[in-house]
This record gives C-alpha cells, structure tokens and sequence, in this order.
C-alpha cells in the first residue's frame, strides 16, 4: 500500500509511474488526496474538542471544589455537548480512515524510473543471457514424455488422487526434487540467508500485508470454515513474520529463506503451455526474503538476481533475465527481474524466478519497521525472489541433459541425489 506522506508530496510523480501500468492515476489520487484532507480537518477539529472538553472538566472540578456548584452545573450542560460532538466527529473519522484505507488498497505501487514502458511481456527487457542454448535435434523429447519413460513423474496418477496440476514424484524423480531443494536451501544459506519453515496456511491478515488479498484472492485455495488460505509462495508467511515488529538498526539486513509447497488455483490456465510441469497447481520452491533499510534496497536488489544467477550456473542451465515493463509487473512490485530458462525440447524460455523490490508498498501493510539512529522508527523496504521455483528447472535439466545413455544429472547436484545419471 502507498504511503499517504509520498502521495501528498509526490502526486505527480506517481500519477507518471502509474502510466507505465496502463494505469491513469490523477483522479483516483486526487480523491484521495481529499480524503486525507478531509480526515485531517477532522482529527484537528476532534482533537480541539477534546482538549475543550478536558479544559471544561477542570474548571467543573475546581468550582465544586469552591462551593460553586451552580456554575459547575451551568458547565456541564456545555460538557455534554461536546462529548456528543466528540462522538460524532470520532465516528466520522472511522468513516474516512475506512473510506482512504480502501482507495489505498486498489492503488498499485509505483514503479520506479528504472521500468520500462509497455504493457505485455513482449515490451519486457532482457538486460542479460548466460550460456549456450542446446540443439538436440528432432530426436529431443519434451520433459513430460521423459518423466513418464523414465518413471520419474505420475501425471495421470495425480490426477486419479487429486485432479491435474498435482504430480507424483517418484523414485529417482522424487530423489532429484529433494536435491534440487536441498542444493538450493544450502546455497542460500551460504549466502547469508536464515532457513525458516513457514506454516503452508496463513489467515487473512497475511495474505493482506503481502499483497495477496485482495489482487488475487480468486487464485489462492480458501479453507472457507477456517478462514485460512493456501500459501501461493512461502513469501507470504516468512515476511509475515515480522508484522507489527520494529526491529533494531543491527539487526538489519534481515535475510531469511525457506522452502515450501505452493499452491495457486490458475483459473483459466489450459492449452501446451500449461503441460506437464509448465504450470501445477501444487508445487515446490525455495524463496528468499529481505528487510533492508530504503537506502540499502537497491543494492541488495543487485545482490540477489547475482545470487539467483549463481544458482543458475552452478547447474549450467542457460537463462536469460528480464527486466519487467509496467504492464507486466504485479501489483505490489516497485521492480522485477524475472530469470528465464531455455527448454531444449519446447524450444522456448521458461520462467523459474522473479525477484522484486517492493519498498514500502508490503512493509506499510504490515507495519514493519526500524528504530534508526534518529530514536524514531521508520518504514523498511522488503524484498523477495525464487531460488528457486523447481517445476520448470526440473522441466529444463530433463529436457536440456537427454542423451542416448540418459539423462545428465549437473555435477554440482551429484552429492545430493547420489547418481550421476538417470
């Protein structure tokens, strides 16, 4: 959610970014512009009415006190005037902070100058590519006929358990799934990173402060009796953790990872771009997670598509990153790299992560904040990426490493699967 104390200074400025979104802004953030105002005058003219009626209340005391009880009582009749226009003034306070909260809320957040201007993934900008794309020929089969060759994946036994979109892994596909994690977990971990493991559901206050609710109830799984939601990404709980804290100075940066089942429902997903593991609606990830102070967020941005990339090249698959336009971007991003990776046999680019900055825009939600030198507390940005989504790594080391005596398994994953070739 923007920050009510940005728009009042930088109307203008988010009117501008917001056009990088297809988004005309200037009379949404006028209104509510007027609502702060209104709700302003309000608290001003409520908080002037306290202190009358406060002031009032001595003055009665003293009078008793001196006897004078007729002018104490002649007072009290102006007294409970003003306690029935506190009232009045605090209920229409409620109103307008209701009211400003909701025109908050349906506001995307800003993206900054460096977004490119467009509105479909076709204006995205690849600012990087590593690796040499693989020519398999016409004898490369796409990943789902592997699995299924190989015994390394049950589409159709997922489907007679649960319905599409929920796999079952199975021996040496369930053993290379856990390596993936466990490689990914370790390598994050080597970075500075603290392991988490998050709850898989989180209540309504969470899926708010995230972001989640309310952009995109409509494609999480709701536990409608409990009140409680399926977590689309283990970003929702693990920056959950630090609602309503303020954390000290020292204690920053906050670098936190944890591995998770994802669920997401992708109403409407269908057709060959969806197949086999192109998209699920049950899946794993590995996610990273930052606090850092507004000056510091950028850099540690940099720092983490760095570390994505590392985990890219350690399993030699080739990938490019773009930088995503306005139009492309989700609702709560300020920026967005997304890392692709090449799919030999689908002869096309599969997203495995996303790594986003989103300022203040969670951090105001959910009221995390710091205690900075100045013995004042401040708004901290957050930050968040997949390293990685497996889905679609599995997809491309199956896809990308087939040969006539199997499939390669990446040397750096050797130690945790415990074969070198499939």
């Amino acid at each position: 959610m923007l920050e009510i104390s940005y728009l009042r200074t930088n109307a203008a400025e988010a009117v501008t970014g917001l056009r990088k979104r297809g988004i005309e802004a200037e009379q949404a953030i006028a209104d509510i512009l007027r609502l702060d105002e209104l709700r302003r005058q309000n608290q001003n003219e409520l908080d002037q009415t306290l202190a009358e009626s406060n002031k009032l209340s001595k003055e009665i005391g003293m009078l008793f006190k001196q006897g004078k009880g007729e002018e104490a009582n002649a007072l009290k009749n102006r007294t409970a005037e003003l306690k029935e226009k506190v009232k009045e003034l605090q209920q229409e306070q409620e109103q307008l902070k209701s009211s400003l909260e909701q025109d908050l809320v349906a506001l995307p957040n800003v993206p900054i100058d460096l977004v490119p201007d467009g509105k479909t993934p076709e204006d995205n900008l690849e600012v990087a590519r590593h690796g040499d794309l693989p020519n398999l020929g016409n004898t490369a089969k796409p990943h789902w006929e592997l699995a299924e060759e190989l015994k390394l994946i049950r589409f159709d036994l997922g489907v007679k358990i649960t319905g599409a979109g929920f796999p079952v892994y199975q021996g040496k596909g369930a053993r290379l799934q856990r390596a993936l994690i466990n490689f990914f977990l370790e390598e994050n971990i080597k970075a500075g990173f603290e392991e988490y493991q998050p709850p898989l559901m989180v209540n309504e206050d969470s899926g708010f402060g995230t972001g989640q609710l309310p952009d995109k109830e409509g494609q999480m799984y709701h536990i409608t009796e409990d009140k409680l939601y399926a977590i689309p990404t283990a970003e929702v709980p693990v920056t959950n953790i630090f609602r309503n804290e303020i954390l000290e100075e020292s204690e920053l940066p906050i670098k936190a990872t944890a591995y998770s089942a994802c669920f997401r429902r992708e109403a409407g997903s269908y057709g060959k771009d969806v197949r086999g593991l192109n998209r699920l609606h049950q899946f794993d990830k590995v996610e990273v997670v930052s606090l850092t102070k507004p000056e510091d967020s950028m850099a540690m941005l940099d720092s983490m598509v760095d570390h994505v990339a590392s985990l890219l090249n350690k399993l030699e698959l080739p990938y490019r990153i773009l930088r995503l336009c306005g139009g492309d971007m989700g609702f709560t991003s300020a920026i967005t790299y997304d890392f692709e990776v090449w799919s030999a046999a689908q002869e096309r680019w599969l997203e495995v992560s996303s790594v986003s900055n989103f300022k203040t825009f969670q951090t105001n939600r959910m009221k995390i904040r710091y205690r900075g030198e100045d013995k004042k507390t401040h708004l901290l940005h957050s930050l968040n990426g997949s390293a990685l989504a497996l889905p679609r790594i599995l997809a491309a080391l199956l896809e990308n490493n087939q040969g006539p005596e199997g499939i390669r398994i990446p040397e750096v994953l050797h130690s945790y699967t415990g074969f070198e070739i499939i």
